[in-house]
């Protein structure tokens, strides 16, 4: 049986700029862009939060909802080193460490010598270092699996700890919403409440090949899941998969050929970030995003298609038509084969 502890720090870049400047921590704060530059919130203090302020929101909605809300800017350097002192908590107790975010990770602890082997003993004492040494607040969870640590972690946010003990996982599991399920979303949700299905004890009454066929192969993911089964581990090394750039205009783009004017500056720069990657990459199919004026959002892939200009102005102008609206913002990018889960091919003769 593992143990697994899911740490999510509490609105960390909010915590980090009330934790800089204290007279900050009484009012609503957000951290993200400018209301006048269409600004979005990355994310905001608990505060805020009372207001319905969230991230990824607009800062012009979140001034709607909460006129005294303060919006600073990112300090992403301060970010990432804060984020380094974390996890340098963390290897001192695993070297089994998944990065999720800057503010995010699983920790397998199953082998850990540390208090006995304790996983609730050591997420004690991770949490109780953090804020001491770096004086901000971190969730945790403790469970068997990835998807009940992290469920566990968001269980008494903030400042929490939840345990979850394999003999309490089958009641555990029984009353939670499908919606808190990994990998269901609304519509995913919305399609399993028409079957009458709210909770997991109403998927385990429903027969697994049905599911499969409703769902298809996330059916049968939707069934281990009811059951609390979750066998993924903890993938020390993350790769890249794309690469891209993108930008919010502070004015939207009207037609399409404001945004075809666009992409040469577009391309340029994500020129400028494939050169900086290793050789253990090769860029692969060329795609683009589309965001409208409405937040409503597309993106466009093909495979065999060249990186050049004219390959880009093709895949923008099919993703355009598909909303022909006023755009916000405008996305590069290209997927990435990782040459180092390739084999190379033997030969039978040397």
């Amino acid at each position: 049986m593992r143990k697994i502890i899911h740490v999510d720090c509490d609105c960390f870049y909010a915590a980090i700029e009330m934790r800089d400047d204290p007279s900050l921590a009484s009012r609503p704060l957000a951290v993200g862009g400018s209301a006048d530059r269409r600004g979005v919130i990355a994310t905001c203090n608990y505060e805020a939060r009372a207001y319905g302020v969230r991230s990824a929101m607009s800062s012009r909605h979140a001034l709607k909802l909460c006129p005294n809300l303060l919006i600073v800017k990112p300090r992403f350097e301060v970010y990432r080193s804060v984020s380094r002192e974390i996890h340098s908590i963390f290897r001192q107790f695993t070297d089994l460490i998944e990065p999720l975010s800057l503010d995010e990770a699983y920790l397998d602890v199953s082998e850990s010598p540390h208090f006995s082997g304790s996983a609730t003993r050591i997420a004690q004492e991770i949490r109780r270092r953090v804020a001491q040494e770096l004086h901000i607040t971190v969730s945790a969870g403790v469970a068997p699996n990835k998807f009940l640590a992290k469920i566990a972690s968001d269980w008494r946010k903030p400042d929490g700890l939840f345990i979850i003990t394999p003999d309490q996982v089958d009641d555990f599991v029984a009353e939670l919403p499908v919606s808190k399920l990994h990998g269901v979303g609304k519509v995913t949700a919305d399609k399993l409440t028409r079957l009458g299905i709210r909770t997991c004890r109403d998927l385990r009454e429903y027969n697994k090949l049905a599911l499969i066929r409703d769902f298809g192969s996330f059916g049968e993911r939707l069934w281990q899941l009811a059951h609390g089964i979750d066998e993924r581990r903890i993938q020390v090394e993350t790769r890249r998969q794309s690469l891209s750039v993108e930008h919010t205009y502070e004015q939207d783009l009207p037609d399409l050929s404001s945004c075809l004017e666009k992409l040469p500056k577009l391309l340029e720069e994500m020129s400028g970030r494939l050169q900086r990657l290793d050789a253990s990459y090769r860029p692969d199919k060329p795609f683009v995003k589309v965001k409208f004026h409405d937040f409503t959002q597309t993106t466009l892939e093909q495979a065999g298609a060249s990186r050049d200009l004219e390959s880009y102005r093709l895949l923008l102008s099919t993703a355009f038509a598909r909303g022909n609206k006023p755009v916000r913002l405008l996305g590069v990018g290209v997927r990435l084969q990782d040459l180092r889960a390739t084999r190379e091919q033997l030969r039978l003769f040397d």
